[in-house]
């Protein structure tokens, strides 16, 4: 058969796919407490089941199985550091063929011992996937391999397709929509183009994390596009630029696609354990959270509401980062930051104005008796964004500045951390967000990237498991020189964020108050 291009095409791809040597039929469990909460019937398709625990082993497969015999012998090689390097790995020892996989210098040892134990052979190469994709594309062609690509293949659209084949089969009655995670868009394609075909009335919505929205982009601009970063939380979807043909397939069949910040991703986390006792990756449960809106924004309606949870490969020092992550997430708690006079009682009068509420979090350290006292404050709640907004009107009817760092990247990742660390009036200081590489000589290279008469005044690192680290970094540069700095941080090449105007920033850190409000 040759490349499908119609959802006919696609459909009769999809239904004679090659996945079941490798792969298995993961169920659609119910979510009982989740459903009972939404008021909606919401079903959890278990893609995390696979044996390399996502759902990438469907579409690799079904590529590999399909090469001429002269190409397997020569062998498949690609580029991934996660999911989809297992995958190929696994598909090529089931059939019995070599595997090379190219990963970053910096993909955490336990992804690469996972290829290595399924009998890949694995290149690091690379701070990046885009370097480790361009030796894997030398190595293509100098040794005759065959390039797997983790989504812009038919077959490998047709693979993951097979998912959307089996929850069409497993839930016979109504479906208002499935939700599926977008990265480069090969499961959202596969699974639109059965979905499409069998039961046209049946929406199909991709869900993206809110800073690596590369189909979003695309669908807007109306063409592939290259996003000039992503942030790397669910590593699993962090793609700076869609397929040509996952984006042809998807602006065609999905009737929507929602962005998800990194709370709603670690709520959904906390949704699946609740339910099922299962812990996804944060990619894994993106559709959930994105499901969750659609259901809040809609209400009640016909048909059941499906997500898919495509993976679970976590390392588990990550779970301390969402279980921060997902109180907040699921508007459970707010975090504020509430001026305080410098003067004893002023706790006491704070705490009573709280009216019995709980406090998760409190971090203050005293100035001087002149300076109004700055608390970061995490407050505990049962009805949601209504009661926040509620409490928040009532500190400030009683007198007390408060601003709502519920929503604050800078504030939540790290400020939190830093509160009482003020310095006062230190001049021409810049503040950065930086993600580093989890690997030797990150940082030195960071450092070496800045002129030596640049001094570093503030610095934040915590470790939550990943294979990127988030930075906070405090960069003392004269007015003059600041183009400079911008020129070498951009060819540095590690994504980083200006918060010198965060208003967590002018309370808690530099003590600037009044350029806070």
């Amino acid at each position: 058969m040759s490349a499908p291009r119609s959802l006919s095409d696609y459909a009769q791809a999809i239904l004679t796919a090659r996945v079941y040597d490798v792969a298995e039929e993961t169920a659609l469990d119910p979510l009982p407490r989740l459903s009972g909460r939404l008021g909606r019937k919401i079903l959890l398709k278990r893609e995390d089941l696979q044996p390399v625990f996502s759902f990438k082993l469907r579409g690799a497969y079904n590529k590999i199985v399909r090469l001429p015999e002269d190409a397997r012998q020569r062998g498949v090689i690609c580029a991934s550091a996660g999911n989809h390097a297992q995958g190929v790995a696994l598909a090529a020892q089931r059939l019995g063929i070599k595997a090379t996989i190219v990963m970053p210098v910096t993909t955490p040892a336990i992804k690469v011992e996972a290829v290595r134990r399924l009998g890949g052979n694995a290149v690091l190469h690379g701070d990046a996937f885009d370097e480790a994709q361009a030796k894997a594309r030398e190595l293509e062609k100098s040794e005759g391999l065959t390039f797997v690509h983790p989504f812009d293949d038919p077959d490998v659209i047709a693979g993951q397709g097979t998912v959307g084949l089996e929850i069409l089969r497993q839930h016979p009655d109504p479906i208002e929509a499935i939700f599926v995670p977008i990265g480069g868009g090969g499961l959202a394609a596969g699974v639109a183009a059965f979905v499409k075909f069998l039961s046209p009335a049946t929406k199909v919505i991709g869900v993206e994390p809110v800073d690596a929205a590369c189909m979003a982009a695309a669908l807007r601009e109306k063409q592939v596009v290259t996003l000039d970063q992503v942030d790397l939380f669910a590593d699993g979807v962090a793609v700076r630029r869609a397929g040509e043909e996952t984006f042809r397939l998807c602006s065609a069949l999905l009737d929507e696609i929602i962005t998800v910040d990194i709370d709603g991703m670690c709520a959904a986390i906390k949704d699946i354990f609740d339910d099922t006792r299962a812990v996804a990756e944060p990619s894994g449960a993106l559709s959930l959270a994105g499901l969750k809106i659609y259901a809040e924004r809609n209400g009640a309606s016909a048909g059941a509401l499906i997500a898919v949870n495509s993976g679970a490969n976590l390392n588990f020092d990550r779970l301390r980062t969402i279980a921060d992550r997902a109180e907040v997430g699921e508007h459970r708690e707010a975090l504020l930051a509430v001026t305080l006079p410098e003067r004893p009682g002023a706790y006491r009068g704070f705490i009573r104005t709280l009216q019995g509420r709980a406090i998760t979090e409190f971090n203050y350290r005293y100035a001087d008796a002149s300076t109004p006292a700055q608390i970061f404050a995490g407050i505990a709640l049962h009805r949601g964004e209504a009661e926040k907004n509620e409490l928040i009107a009532r500190l400030k009817s009683e007198g007390y500045p408060v601003l709502d760092m519920s929503d604050n990247e800078m504030a939540k990742e790290h400020v939190r951390y830093m509160v009482g660390g003020r310095a006062p009036g230190l001049p021409d200081e810049l503040i950065y967000r930086f993600e580093f590489p989890e690997r030797p000589g990150a940082l030195l290279r960071f450092l070496e990237s800045l002129a030596p008469e640049w001094n570093i005044s503030l610095f934040h690192y915590r470790n939550h498991g990943a294979d990127y680290g988030r930075i906070l970094a405090g960069i003392q540069v004269a007015p003059g020189a600041r183009a400079q700095l911008k020129e070498r941080l951009d060819a540095l090449g590690y994504p980083y964020w200006d918060e010198t105007n965060n208003p967590a920033y002018r309370l808690f850190l530099s003590g600037d108050y009044e350029a806070a409000k």
